[in-house]
């Protein structure tokens, strides 16, 4: 009996201290692990205000960005312009004539057409942006085996306020029809108003300016400054810039189906040795030379139509454009002495395209000889190419295009630029481009 006593109470002493040790354990490791995640939670808090700072820092940068801009990243020059090849040809039914020059003016130099069939100039179109800040530009004119360069040129684009600078050999911005290429004519032949002032059109080297005005009617103004080499001008070796060039447009839109343009150009030139050739009254060659000043204003207005705006099915362009230009200096060579002349003259046109791919066109030329005089008389009397004639001509044209890429057209022309002259023009063109071409200027 005392041995089971003794047993009983070793067993009560030693069930509470038991107990009491589970107790202090469970403490211990909860005081732990709270310890653990008090430590993680500070630290998930730190990372997120890390985080929230960065956010913040490239928030304030890209901010910063935006209000000064920063180049972009120099990336490699891979070749990547738009690149086109335009093929141009005729069939001409024409008079066997050896000249076709524009009585009453001194000649600019200018080829006529060819009889027959002929493949006119070819031309290639590279055009890109260089880099975030200029675009270039190269049209190279492909003829029997010669290669031209009509234009090559770069310009800028993030001057900002509406000002770009173009560099090179481009055609002026002076009137309308100037900076078109033949393949974008709307007759298969010049209009004698360019064929007496430019031959084709003025182009030249040098720089031009131009702004454009940041208000809803289309208004840009333009100055050129350049060596010349096209006539009325001439190649010169000299410092300076012989040809300078101040140019006006203005245009808006009435309602939806009606646009329009009208513009204002000067161009001042001083051509030396400008070579001539003509005939005297006994219809003998006369050669020589003129050196002294040109001055040609040119006003332009083109007026547009289109259903809503819509050109897919029907639409009417009319264009006319008038010159004034006064030119004074010498004649030197078969005959020689002082010269001046004041002439004028205009075209108007009209073409309407009065169902899908189909359009037909009427030109009206007319230049006005005015006064030329030379050695104090009227040059009439000296040279019969400087008669007093004022000639015109009459063009009729209709075109095929079965889409934007082709165009087949037929023409006929009563041409009167020469005096006591008549003569029926016909002519059969074709105009194809291949490869990626940009869209031509209103």
């Amino acid at each position: 009996m005392l041995r089971s006593a003794f047993l009983a109470a070793a067993l009560a002493a030693a069930f509470p201290a038991h107990a009491d040790a589970d107790l202090d354990a469970l403490r211990a490791e909860l005081k732990e692990m709270k310890s653990t995640y008090e430590a993680r939670i500070q630290a998930l808090e730190a990372r997120l205000q890390k985080a929230e700072n960065q956010s913040a820092d490239a928030a304030a940068k890209a901010g910063q960005a935006a209000a000064s801009p920063q180049p972009e990243p120099a990336r490699s020059n891979s070749f990547n312009p738009d690149v086109s090849l335009i093929l141009q040809g005729k069939y001409a039914h024409l008079e066997d004539r050896a000249d076709r020059g524009i009585t009453g003016f001194l000649p600019s130099g200018a080829e006529g057409p060819s009889r027959g069939f002929s493949v006119d100039e070819s031309e290639l179109v590279l055009s890109a942006s260089v880099d975030p800040y200029f675009r270039g530009y190269l049209n190279a004119v492909l003829a029997d085996g010669a290669v031209g360069v009509e234009e090559a040129w770069f310009q800028t684009t993030r001057l900002g306020q509406g000002l770009s600078i173009k560099g090179g050999r481009f055609r002026s911005g002076i009137g309308y029809q100037n900076e078109q290429h033949p393949h974008a004519w709307d007759f298969a032949t010049n209009s004698l108003v360019y064929d007496a002032l430019f031959g084709e059109g003025y182009g030249q080297d040098g720089l031009q300016l131009k702004w454009l005005a940041p208000t809803d009617t289309f208004l840009e103004f333009g100055a050129e400054a350049g060596r010349g080499g096209a006539f009325p001008s001439t190649e010169r070796d000299s410092n300076g810039f012989p040809s300078l060039a101040l140019f006006g447009h203005v245009g808006d839109d009435v309602g939806t189906s009606n646009s329009w343009r009208a513009g204002l150009s000067y161009l001042h030139a001083r051509p030396q040795a400008r070579a001539f050739e003509g005939t005297d009254l006994s219809e003998v060659g006369v050669t020589g030379d003129f050196s002294g000043k040109s001055r040609t204003w040119l006003a332009d207005f083109v007026w547009k139509w289109a259903p809503n705006g819509n050109t897919t099915q029907q639409n009417f362009k009319f264009a006319a454009e008038y010159f004034q230009r006064r030119e004074s200096g010498a004649l030197n060579g078969d005959i020689s002495g002082p010269y001046s002349a004041d002439q004028s003259g205009f075209y108007a046109q009209g073409v309407y395209q009065f169902m899908p791919h189909w359009r037909v066109g009427y030109r009206y030329d007319r230049l006005f000889r005015g006064d030329v005089v030379f050695n104090g008389a009227d040059a009439g009397v000296t040279l019969a190419s400087l008669a007093d004639y004022d000639p015109r001509r009459h063009s009729l044209m209709l075109d095929y295009n079965p889409s934007e890429f082709s165009r087949l057209r037929l023409q006929y022309s009563r041409d009167e630029a020469q005096q006591a002259i008549d003569e029926n023009q016909f002519y059969v063109q074709y105009i194809y481009s291949l490869g990626s071409h940009g869209a031509h200027k209103f």
